[in-house]
């Protein structure tokens, strides 16, 4: 029997292959595109020279290379979400690079060829902005917003005697368009569908899961046909469901008697399904199958998961039933020294370092993610808000999304929600993002007006919207026309929010804001607002934070303290370019400090203290800042230890500095309800002063910190013993004052990637001296080379203030280090990577390409 089912299993498998090559293809347009920025009228037409434009490889960003600028989008503007009541200049708000002008793109010979019966569907992923596409010199349509995936049936502008047909692409960005580094060009990808003319069309299923329990599920699956049905042929729709193993576990057939009505409904039944969850995210995929008479015309492959979600007032989300409390971070788009460019394996590489910090949760702020993250948090298990805007019709910058709004937000709130709504990752849709019309009479409106799109084209998932103006959004309705109450910051305010709501639901949609640079310190050692300093840095040990923002533990203590607080999104989990806060009118800043991992990939302290409260499934133990300090000889340097243990005994020298304990302090002893924005006293003169403290004196630092204030420096060694509930030693962690620089060391996170001319690896560069210390001050101009199977990428250090090229194969070290990603080859063989220095040897480090 086992044998029987194997083997009918496969030639289901065979057979879905055969029919997906015969009736539907699919590819996507990367190569062999040519690429010019000019604002020349005529480019659209078949017939300009075009030989001497770039050739590019898409996704392409082209304002990535830089350079660096602060006339680059220099704006001069009053950023209200920061408290500015007056405008004033922002050189690196947008990042600095060069991305403001008009771009084209033009590709012959790669689309297929008219073929009488069949139908071409071009899919953009996303555009970066106001697209308009031509097909042999003839408009086909148009589509501003840059992050939103959109498609056009090509069909009648292709050629019909057989010459070359040509794709060409006019893209444009403008000044002000944007308040955080948008990207340029063909940032995501292009694909081409090729259909017989009766088809599935593109997002044409939806799947959904109305009935879950332990012994069955029961499986509904809208699916859409489109095109000019054949006179007197019988149509019927078959419809297979396939396990993670590829193993056919239910099937339905409809005979589609009413071709007309366009959209038909089929129910099946999975028996003891295997549920899609942050721990096991299992998949499954539907397989519809259309035939006209006994002829396979279409086939349609849709993954889906099995889960139910659940908001409870007063109580909490559920997932699968079993509460769950979002550990979550946001993100913008940018991966950092690629730049927009989409790469599935440097979104991979992120989701990869924020697991092992436990998150759990991804908010795609402020806008439509690229397809490629949604379907990797639905293979690694992350749960998705996806937002549509960061405004409306009420602007924040002269030329964004307020100048199509009216016109396209419906349009584009669909494509999103039937793009996405079949991913189980996904389980909330966010309708905004602190949109200046929260304090408007009418802002209700358009919250209801876009909160009903979603439930119109998907009822199954709660509404939310990233709320800022929190006294305005509870008194004049806005908060109530969604599902679940999103607060942005305002912790002061949850208790009110949730005693003013009918929701009783509190999402922390984005927390924190904490700003920090890598490897940084400053001292005193102070709770405080926006500091700014000289070196246009700011400090690790994480107690900066801005004026509308706070620290992590206001966060945690929240989301521990209160049933009806359902988890946070950090902001953010990685650095970005742009928004360079509290040097938003500073140059040369590029780019933000509220990454927990910086630019290059590097996690900041901030990384561990996270880790010890969301990862509870490895220990942490982490220790702050490094040690050495020649000047500070004698002088108070504060200690910070980040673990999951409750006790911790520092030494310095070996000799003890005592041991320190959690303890815990309540957020409402700690915070009060109504201390004024976000942490506390800006003028705060110790670590500990920053909070209201309880009765004995604690704060709420000391709920998820372990701190030594009053260590003096002296060169040597600094070591942490961590210490169970029994005071049994669990670990240990060892910094010591490093010599003078002496050589690189080398580390790969993947040392084996695949030959597909895609796949990355990301290679740390550490400058140590003689012992393998890490030379925290070591700033050096670093040179690299790759042979045999591969190519240099990027790199980048993690410095908001360094202005190196990130294509140039050279960066210098900030704090000591640097990340190289190198990009496999299409032929397998081995990578050669080498890095040098003046005075040190070069080192060298090989990747498997297979």
């Amino acid at each position: 029997m086992k044998k029987r089912t194997f083997l009918a299993s496969t030639l289901v498998l065979l057979l879905v292959t055969a029919g997906w090559a015969q009736n539907r293809k699919e590819y996507l347009l990367e190569k062999n595109w040519k690429f010019i920025r000019t604002d020349e009228p005529d480019q659209k037409n078949a017939g300009f020279d075009d030989s001497k434009w770039q050739t590019v490889t898409v996704p392409h960003d082209w304002a990535i290379y830089g350079p660096f600028s602060a006339l680059n989008d220099q704006q001069k503007v009053a950023i209200t979400q920061d408290g500015q009541k007056e405008a004033m200049e922002h050189a690196g708000r947008t990042g600095g690079l060069p991305f403001v002008g008009v771009g084209w793109y033009r590709n012959t010979g790669n689309l297929p060829a008219y073929e009488a019966g069949k139908r071409v569907t071009l899919v953009f992923d996303g555009a970066m902005a106001n697209s308009q596409v031509f097909i042999n010199g003839k408009k086909v349509g148009e589509w501003p917003y840059g992050y939103n995936t959109f498609h056009f049936d090509v069909t009648d502008f292709l050629n019909k005697d057989n010459t070359p047909n040509t794709l060409a692409v006019r893209l444009e960005n403008r000044t002000e368009q944007s308040r955080w580094y948008p990207g340029a060009g063909l940032y995501r990808n292009v694909h081409v569908i090729i259909t017989d003319d009766v088809h599935i069309p593109v997002w044409g299923t939806y799947v959904t899961t109305p009935v879950v329990r332990p012994d069955f599920a029961k499986v509904n699956i809208r699916t859409k046909v489109e095109g000019n049905n054949t006179p007197n042929a019988k149509y019927r729709l078959s419809t297979l469901i396939l396990n993670p193993a590829g193993v056919v576990v239910a099937k339905t057939e409809t005979q589609l008697t009413k071709f007309d009505e366009n959209e038909f409904s089929q129910d099946l039944v999975v028996e003891n399904p295997q549920l899609w969850s942050t721990s096991t995210p299992t998949l499954y995929k539907a397989v519809s199958k259309l035939y006209a008479d006994s002829k396979l015309v279409d086939e349609y492959a849709t993954t889906f998961g099995i889960r139910t979600i659940e908001v409870k007032p007063n109580d909490g989300f559920y997932l699968n039933g079993v509460k769950t409390v979002f550990q979550g971070v946001c993100n913008h788009h940018d991966l950092g020294p690629l730049g927009a460019a989409v790469n599935k394996a440097a979104i991979r590489h992120q989701l990869t370092m924020l697991k092992d910090m436990g998150c759990d949760a991804i908010r795609t702020a402020h806008n439509m993610p690229a397809p490629e993250l949604v379907e990797l948090c639905d293979e690694m298990g992350f749960m998705v808000i996806v937002e549509s805007f960061d405004e409306w019709n009420m602007p924040k910058t002269r030329n964004g999304y307020n100048r199509f709004f009216d016109e396209w937000a419906e349009k584009d709130m669909v494509n999103m929600i039937r793009q996405y709504r079949n991913n189980p990752s996904v389980i909330m849709w966010s309708i905004g993002n602190e949109v200046p019309n929260q304090c408007y009479p009418q802002g209700y409106e358009t919250a209801a007006f876009l909160a009903d799109i979603c439930r119109r084209e998907d009822p199954t998932r709660p509404v939310t919207c990233g709320m800022d103006n929190v006294m305005c959004v509870i008194s004049n309705g806005f908060a109530e026309e969604l599902d679940v109450t999103g607060f942005n910051y305002r912790t002061h305010l949850y208790l009110q929010g949730y005693d003013s709501t009918s929701h009783k639901i509190i999402l922390g949609s984005e927390t924190a804001s904490t700003v920090s640079s890598r490897g940084i310190y400053k001292f005193p050692v102070v709770s405080q607002v926006a500091r700014e300093a000289e070196d246009h840095q700011c400090s690790s040990y994480d107690m900066d934070y801005c004026s509308w923002s706070n620290v992590p533990e206001e966060d945690f203590a929240l989301s521990e303290d209160y049933e009806w607080v359902i988890g946070q999104f950090v902001w953010t989990g990685f650095d970005y370019l742009g928004e360079p806060t509290p040097y938003d009118g500073s140059w040369p800043n590029h780019s933000s400090m509220f990454g927990i991992i910086d630019l290059a990939s590097i996690p900041k302290d901030r990384y561990y203290l996270y880790r010890s409260v969301w990862n509870t499934k490895d220990h942490t133990l982490h220790m702050l800042p490094h040690w050495t300090w020649p000047g500070r000889e004698g002088e108070v340097t504060p200690v910070f230890v980040y673990t999951d243990c409750p006790s911790a005994e520092l030494f310095v020298n070996g000799a003890s500095k005592g041991l320190k304990s959690k303890v815990f302090v309540s957020f409402e002893e700690a915070v009060g309800k109504s201390v004024g924005w976000g942490n506390t006293d800006p003028e705060a003169g110790s670590v500990i002063a920053g909070y209201k403290t309880n009765g004995e004196g604690h704060t709420l630092y000391e709920r998820y910190r372990l701190m030594w204030p009053d260590v003096v420096y002296e060169p040597g060694e600094i070591k942490v013993v961590a210490y169970d509930k029994d005071m049994k030693p669990m670990a240990e962690k060892v910094i010591r004052t490093a010599g003078e620089p002496h050589h690189i060391e080398l580390s790969a996170d993947r040392t084996v990637i695949d030959a597909d001319g895609k796949d990355l690896a990301y290679i740390n560069i550490s400058i140590v001296d003689k012992d393998g210390n890490l030379c925290p001050h070591a700033n050096q101009l670093v040179t690299f080379a790759v042979e045999g199977a591969g190519t240099y990428r990027a790199s980048a250090n993690g410095d908001p203030t360094c202005l190196d090229l990130f294509h140039l194969p050279e960066m210098h070290a900030f704090g000591g280090q640097l990340t190289v990603i190198v990009q496999s080859g299409q032929e397998p063989g081995t990578l050669i990577f080498s890095a040098g220095a003046d005075g040190m040897e070069t080192a060298h480090i090989n990747i498997n390409v297979n």
